[in-house]
């Protein structure tokens, strides 16, 4: 979710997190369902919504 909110490309997300590209681009799309977003660039500001939320407390 966090490389969603700073808007890694697929390719450097998936290297970071260590995973296939395919892994990371299903995590993705559950992370979308998840989040109720119609695209990546909703899915990013919704995460990064709740990420703020989150080292907010």
């Amino acid at each position: 979710m966090r490389a969603l909110a700073v808007g890694h490309t697929d390719e450097a997300a998936s290297r970071r997190l260590g995973v296939s590209l395919r892994t990371y681009r299903r995590r993705v799309a559950a992370l979308m369902a998840a989040l109720d977003a119609r695209s990546r660039f909703q899915a990013g500001l919704r995460a990064r919504e709740i990420l703020g939320r989150r080292s907010d407390a």
